[in-house]
């Protein structure tokens, strides 16, 4: 199923990279197929690490999981469609900063799979023809970009992007901070270490003032 999946993207001249969505161009029950290909690929996995799965009661039924926690959770945001977010126009005429956050995000690093675990904050700054969300739709569009393997320098472009295009409004901004599993669990096993970058767009840029106001009230512990 994937290969036939992989040749329709191919044909359309569509990317599929770690952190790309492809919700459009899966049919009806193709998901499902997708998982069942990933359960028995997993189970060789097991196997070549040499685990008894017939008689370890513990990993009988990894390989199931596994691939259910990374078609249908983890890695959701590839699989399934952006979620809908109602926008409404800007009738007040709002122009003020909007800053949204921390919101938690949790993802996995396109590396290793380890986890990437951390915190958004999102500056807005509206004009007469921006729209407008409701908060958690922030988190719901957020979650939808992280739940994909990422690279965290990509991850907040893409949310940066998304919300730009959705908001139209005349400034973005995007700061993440972010503990990396890849870093703390394996290599050189270093557990303190954070990363933290910002995309920062339209007013944001040109106004040194608006972007210290920012950053100011996303100052982090």
């Amino acid at each position: 199923m994937s290969q036939r999946v992989r040749e329709r993207l191919s044909s359309a001249g569509i990317r599929f990279h770690a952190n790309d969505n492809i919700a459009e161009y899966l049919k009806d029950g193709e998901l499902e197929a997708i998982e069942a290909e990933v359960a028995a690929k997993a189970q060789e996995m097991l196997r070549a690490l040499v685990i008894d799965t017939d008689n370890d009661h513990n990993t009988r039924d990894t390989a199931r999981r596994l691939a259910k926690m990374f078609v249908r959770e983890v890695f959701a945001g590839r699989f399934q469609a952006m979620p809908a977010v109602t926008e409404f126009p800007n009738a007040e005429r709002l122009n003020e900063l909007m800053i949204v956050g921390p919101l938690r995000v949790r993802s996995a690093c396109s590396h290793h799979l380890c986890p990437i675990m951390g915190r958004v904050w999102v500056g807005v700054l509206p004009d007469a023809d921006s729209n407008l969300i409701g908060l958690s739709k922030y988190a719901r569009l957020i979650n939808w970009i992280m739940r994909r393997p990422q690279i965290q320098e990509e991850a907040v472009v893409q949310i940066a992007d998304l919300l730009e295009q959705r908001l139209k409004p005349v400034g973005i901004a995007v700061v993440m901070e972010a503990d990396h599993y890849c870093m703390h669990w394996r290599g050189v096993e270093d557990d303190g270490a954070k990363m933290v970058n910002s995309v920062m767009r339209g007013r944001f840029l040109e106004d040194a003032a608006l972007r210290r106001e920012f950053l100011t009230f996303t100052k982090r512990d």
